[in-house]
């Protein structure tokens, strides 16, 4: 079974850094919790979900600032990722540094998860929640989406347009924030960024082909400390490759290069199963495809892996609550 899920100390080291322009001190964000400030400056430490959501609870509250998660995301910095974040700086385009993103985030945790999806000229970066957030899960999905976009102006030395979605409602603060209330979507079927997906061409101003490969081998290394840590990852990039041909469990467990009876069972340990991962990049790619006026909504269920129309209307009922032609519409 898995561990419970936790973060980097460095990225609660950053919101007690954040918290310090309101002149709240270290102390009394960490006091009587597990965890200390000299403590978090280490690599290896990691801080469990419920302790992260303590103090960003009591930074909300010292500070007096519904916003802290937008400002915790703006201020975000490459360094704070450590080995991933030095790979994605010396990338050669931002398609690679996302792909990076995408294969090693579980080398920084196992609770949020990264997809590319892409269709015609569009794309999209799914934030995925993989384990419960609880309490933290509107300060990590509003901080990542925000810090995401600031990296990504970052890396490339270029105003990026477009917007983000929220699954959860928008919070009473967002109105007031002129960035958050123009490129903010909220009570959306997904948490992602929506973007042009010529952006993933744009190259990165700080490439080093021979440090990515120094940064992408200790990544390796630091994923393969992860039992099975990357298991659904592989799963899922296999299962988006075979999307339209079917993806079944036999074909891909071969790939894989492993027993379908094995394939299961490690999913299992990881708390999730093959039809649900399948179900999944369904409703990803189904979501970004029907952006694209251009497919009528039987092309779409057809590059989706159905051979009825009637079996992609009842899987998008079971996923949004309404139709395709419906959530089209909206």
């Amino acid at each position: 079974m898995t561990s419970p899920a936790d973060i980097p100390g460095a990225y609660v080291r950053d919101v007690i850094a954040l918290c310090a322009r309101w002149h709240v001190p270290a102390a009394a964000l960490t006091r009587g919790l597990p965890i200390t400030a000299a403590a978090l400056d280490a690599p290896t430490t990691r801080v469990p979900i419920a302790v992260c959501a303590e103090v960003v609870a009591r930074a909300h509250r010292l500070t007096r600032e519904p916003a802290l998660a937008l400002y915790a995301g703006w201020q975000m910095r490459l360094s704070s990722h450590g080995y991933l974040g030095f790979a994605a700086m010396t990338a050669p385009t931002v398609r690679a540094a996302i792909d990076l993103a995408v294969r090693y985030a579980a080398t920084r945790t196992t609770a949020v998860g990264l997809v590319l999806e892409e269709a015609g000229a569009d794309a999209a970066l799914v934030i995925e929640e993989r384990a419960p957030l609880g309490a933290l899960r509107e300060f990590a999905v509003l901080s990542l989406a925000a810090g995401l976009w600031q990296l990504g102006r970052a890396l490339t030395g270029k105003p990026l347009v477009g917007t983000a979605e929220c699954a959860f409602a928008a919070p009473p603060f967002v109105a007031q924030v002129p960035f958050a209330a123009g490129m903010m979507r909220f009570d959306r079927p997904a948490h992602r960024l929506r973007f042009a997906r010529a952006i993933l061409d744009l190259p990165i101003t700080s490439a080093d082909p021979v440090a990515l490969e120094l940064a992408r081998g200790q990544c390796e290394r630091e994923l393969a400390a992860i039992v099975d840590a990357g298991l659904p990852a592989r799963v899922r990039a296999a299962v988006t490759a075979r999307l339209e041909r079917g993806p079944g469990l036999p074909a891909i467990a071969k790939e894989l290069r492993l027993s379908t009876r094995t394939l299961k069972r490690k999913l299992a340990d990881r708390g999730t199963t093959f039809s649900a991962i399948v179900d999944d990049v369904r409703r990803q790619r189904a979501l970004l495809l029907l952006d694209d006026r251009a497919l009528s909504i039987g092309e779409i269920a057809a590059r989706l892996g159905y051979t009825e129309l009637a079996n992609f209307t009842r899987a998008f009922r079971r996923w949004t609550g309404t139709t395709p032609a419906a959530h089209r519409r909206g």
